[in-house]
């Protein structure tokens, strides 16, 4: 079985918190694209675990974890992450942990300059983590990047450094006035930081196919949802990878492998970190108490998200985009407070009311169109069979079902790992 885990909407859906609940039916996870701008929080027996970059399933035992080829990986932020699991007790190490050789570096350069792209912007800035994402998969469609495989020839690999500065300080010396880049400083940075990695660094792609053909079971773990999604998202404010289903055979390193399920993740409302257009933003104090409700701040940056009510139309266009089979609704509980409960059902563009997601300046311009729901008003986050929620609380599940014209399989109605309802 080969089952992706991946977001409907613009990210933090809580896909780390499935992953690892559903992470024990699978024999290995790969994440297979993105860096370590984005966060997946997990709350177990154990504690709770923000991860950047490890696969979410680093927290089962047994469960064999790969990095990706579609990977950008930040070895620097790798090592400190790594640590933060070993002193909560998380085991680590190559037999549970395997890196792609043909996952690209994020370099400390990249970094740079992608703070310095921000801070030129000023007010017209896109709202990066300023984690070197975009200058990384920008390089690496020039082809000038490292991969963990160039690790393993230190003879070659400075004079690749040598070749790579020599055209980025170019950039960063006489673009954006900024001191040099130095080979030195670099190569201190790749012994510190990425030579550690070594033992870790493997053919993922064959121990891939080698491990389905031995009828292992491998869930595929995406960062951020569909409308993040380079070429489906709302450009140019989303990530710089392919984070839908269709993408993980190829990000992972099996390209001739088929996903059979796709979970497609999903809040009971929206939120939203960064910049971009949001048509189903609330503002004020309504935004304020769903925002506290549902601790809405940004795993990888601590930024307050932006909050709305569950958007109908995005939601519907980032189902068909990711091809999900089922929905995992997360969040549930975070609406209990409410008398009602606000869905953007519609958006007004130009005076044209729309139930199909616009693009470009159409999205822009979208306004939202909002309906209220009767609230359940009690605490649900004890509920473990469907019969046990409010029947407010089922129909609310049963409308977005209807509009998603998809399954709801799961219901998420607390941070634990055992709260939630399997339908």
């Amino acid at each position: 079985m080969l089952t992706a885990i991946v977001g409907i909407n613009w990210g933090d859906e809580g896909k780390g918190r499935m992953v690892d609940l559903l992470s024990e039916r699978f024999d290995i996870v790969v994440r297979y694209q993105g860096g370590n701008n984005a966060g997946h929080t997990v709350v177990n027996e154990r504690g709770k675990f923000i991860l950047n970059l490890l696969p979410s399933g680093i927290l089962r035992d047994g469960t064999v974890n790969v990095m990706g080829l579609g990977m950008v990986i930040d070895l620097e932020h790798l090592t400190g992450e790594i640590g933060r699991l070993r002193d909560g007790g998380i085991k680590v190490g190559p037999e549970n942990l395997k890196i792609s050789d043909r996952a690209t570096i994020c370099m400390p350069y990249h970094k740079l300059l992608d703070c310095l792209e921000e801070d030129r912007l000023a007010d017209r800035k896109f709202g990066s983590t300023r984690r070197g994402i975009a200058p990384v998969y920008a390089d690496k469609y020039m082809k000038k990047t490292l991969r963990m495989g160039d690790l393993r020839n230190k003879d070659t690999l400075r004079s690749k450094v040598e070749n790579i500065l020599e055209w980025k300080n170019l950039t960063v010396e006489k673009g954006y006035g900024h001191a040099p880049i130095t080979v030195e400083e670099t190569m201190e940075w790749l012994e510190k930081y990425a030579y550690p990695f070594l033992p870790y660094v493997c053919d993922t792609s064959k121990f891939l196919y080698d491990s389905i053909d031995e009828g292992k079971s491998v869930m595929f773990e995406a960062q951020l949802g569909a409308l993040r999604d380079i070429d489906f998202g709302i450009y140019p404010y989303t990530s710089s990878s392919s984070n839908i289903s269709a993408y993980a055979p190829i990000g992972a390193g099996i390209p001739a492998k088929k996903v059979d399920e796709t979970i497609g993740i999903i809040k009971a409302y929206s939120s939203c970190v960064g910049e971009g257009p949001f048509t189903c933003e609330m503002f004020g104090d309504e935004a304020h108490a769903l925002r506290e409700a549902g601790g809405e701040y940004g795993a990888a940056t601590g930024r307050p998200r932006r909050v709305g009510g569950f958007d109908v139309v995005a939601s519907k266009y980032g189902v068909r985009a990711q091809a999900a089979t089922c929905l995992a609704l997360t969040k549930m509980d975070v609406l209990s407070y409410l008398d009602k409960i606000p869905v953007c059902v519609a958006y007004d563009v130009n005076g044209i009311v729309t139930h199909d997601f616009p693009s470009g300046d159409d999205l822009t311009n979208a306004k939202p169109i909002y309906e209220y729901f009767d609230g359940w008003k009690t605490d649900i986050t004890s509920c473990r069979k469907w019969e046990d929620l409010p029947e407010k609380a089922r129909e609310y599940v049963n409308y977005i079902e209807k509009q998603m014209g998809c399954p709801v399989k799961y219901i998420s109605v607390g941070a634990e790992r055992e709260q939630y309802i399997e339908r």
